[in-house]
């Protein structure tokens, strides 16, 4: 059985993802909703989800399945986070409290009798979740499992790069440190990477792009920079793979790629989005 995610994090081999988005509920605002909302339609090419079935596996503070709900599509959350769990509720209670085609539940990707009671959909999200399942690759192919023929799956992975070994290292000690010494490691790394940053773009001659950068980053997904910073840092269990492949994994199951956008060969996620050939007896 699946050691719990409040066991994991107190032995320090799991950030409490629920515990940072709790912070982001008190965000959410239009806004952010409509960003979450253009984002999913330009990824998924698509113009609504209306009358779609949408999996939200990992759905951390709750934002995309409230976008997917909005957007007209039948929506199942899970996460194996407690609090995620919370926060997405809190979410459904606020916006689609009597709305039995929103269902929220705990759960685990990797838990083989929990994945294998839920029906498959058109569309399965995971954005920036199953490389920290501390299994990614059987993660990636549960996600599978859970598509429709013709259905999209809209996943973001961590790339691998360089400086892996080290993020992973740094990740480690945050998890390690007492409470009370975390706010001061976040800041401390926070100035680092932003000074970094900048005399990386005024070198270059570019010092409007790193102000640029950081006036964009909010808008893109209607997320905190500031909470995906801290997810980041503290992100435990913790796996990267190249866009190479995550598209050679797909493509040997019978998906091909409908789009995808990755961070430059540098920090951060991939995206991908796939389309599961059709069978031709489908």
């Amino acid at each position: 059985m699946t050691e719990s995610a409040a066991s994991e994090v107190q032995k320090g081999r799991r950030f409490a993802f629920g515990a940072n988005w709790a912070r982001f509920l008190a965000q959410i605002d239009e806004d952010k909703i409509r960003r979450a909302e253009q984002s999913l339609l330009r990824m998924l090419d698509c113009n609504s989800l209306e009358g779609k079935s949408f999996l939200d596996i990992g759905s951390g503070s709750g934002l995309f399945s409230l976008a997917a709900r909005r957007l007209g599509a039948r929506v199942h959350s899970f996460d194996f986070d407690p609090d995620s769990v919370v926060c997405t509720l809190e979410l459904k209670r606020r916006y689609f409290e009597l709305d039995d085609t929103w269902v929220v539940q705990q759960g685990s990707v990797l838990d083989a009798a929990f994945t294998s009671s839920l029906p498959a959909h058109d569309v399965v999200y995971s954005w920036g979740v199953l490389h920290h399942t501390g299994e990614m690759w059987n993660a990636l192919q549960a996600a599978a499992s859970l598509t429709k023929p013709g259905a999209r799956l809209y996943i973001a992975i961590y790339n691998t790069q360089i400086w892996t070994p080290l993020w992973r290292r740094i990740k480690i000690v945050y998890n390690k440190l007492p409470r009370f010494l975390r706010g001061p490691y976040l800041w401390a790394l926070f100035a680092v990477l932003e000074a970094r940053s900048f005399v990386f773009n005024l070198l270059a001659g570019t010092p409007a792009r790193y102000f640029r950068t950081r006036r964009d980053y909010d808008p893109v997904r209607g997320m905190s920079r500031w909470r995906d910073f801290v997810d980041w840092i503290g992100g435990l269990p913790f796996e990267t793979a190249s866009p190479e492949e995550i598209f050679d994994f797909y493509r040997n199951q019978s998906f091909s790629l409908l789009r995808m956008r990755t961070c430059g060969g540098g920090l951060g996620c991939n995206e991908f989005v796939f389309v599961r050939q059709k069978a031709a007896s489908d």
